[in-house]
């Protein structure tokens, strides 16, 4: 690609057609996704992949930065088609569930920090990665080395002022497990330290102005997912959202997604 990457946010019906493809069909839907729909909410999950869904372009270089084994845990029907969409999907990460990673084209196993991507990227996405940057400033300059210009980076992280990241601050590793396999079903191996250096919206554009780039877009993401594995809790989370959004008032549990692009 030559022409600068058009970025487009999502509307409301890339996000229920994302919603569709990853939830299944109206009737088929489970209770969970049912309840968001009737409260209108769509999770951060949801709305970066709509987002993703809409800039990838047939033949695209796109690099994804800390992937593990999934471009999308719960989205499989997306990565597989955004895979085969892409003309070339690099994945690097240090970690070895890379290996297990079935939908990009070429695998690094290093930091991102360690990569020169050689200016050949249309497209550079951290999914869940931020927080766990111990060097916020050599993660940009490679993300800087690894775009063309005109080409975007996309940060999908957590807040670092929500409750559940200030927790995880003071929780053990060992904690963090337990507390995560209860709430989410995840594997310890799937739990990794945290730093929370470039989770705010004024780090990260400060990170990017620092070299070069500029905000092209940003979004705070209302994410009542905490107890979505639980019917009650999960009415609570989204009755407790309804109250925060009727008042003007921001749900303190959200992500962050911001569009960061090279000149």
């Amino acid at each position: 690609m030559n022409a600068p990457v058009l970025v487009r946010l999502p509307d409301a019906g890339a996000l229920r057609q994302m919603f569709h493809l990853r939830y299944g069909p109206e009737g088929r839907l489970g209770w969970g996704p049912r309840m968001r729909a009737d409260y209108d909410h769509f999770t951060p999950d949801d709305v970066y992949e709509a987002f993703v869904a809409g800039i990838v372009a047939p033949g695209m270089a796109w690099l994804d930065v800390g992937c593990g084994r999934e471009l999308f845990p719960n989205n499989r029907e997306l990565a597989r088609a955004l895979s085969q969409r892409a003309g070339r999907l690099v994945g690097v990460d240090p970690d070895p569930t890379l290996d297990e990673n079935p939908w990009v084209h070429e695998k690094v196993r290093m930091g991102i920090d360690a990569y020169d991507g050689g200016n050949a990227f249309d497209l550079v996405t951290l999914r869940m990665v931020a927080e766990h940057i111990a060097d916020p400033g050599a993660c940009a300059r490679a993300i800087h080395r690894a775009l063309r210009p005109g080409g975007i980076a996309v940060v999908y992280t957590v807040f670092a002022g929500s409750p559940i990241p200030l927790l995880t601050r003071l929780a053990p590793m060992g904690l963090r497990h337990s507390v995560k396999s209860w709430l989410w079903g995840t594997q310890p191996r799937d739990t990794f330290p945290t730093c929370f250096r470039m989770n705010t919206r004024g780090a990260l554009q400060r990170l990017f102005a620092g070299i070069g780039m500029v905000e092209e877009g940003f979004l705070r993401l209302d994410d009542c997912r905490t107890f979505a594995r639980f019917r009650g809790l999960q009415e609570l989370e989204l009755r407790t959202m309804r109250v925060f959004r009727a008042v003007g008032l921001p749900y303190p549990e959200h992500c962050l997604l911001g569009i960061y692009r090279k000149r």
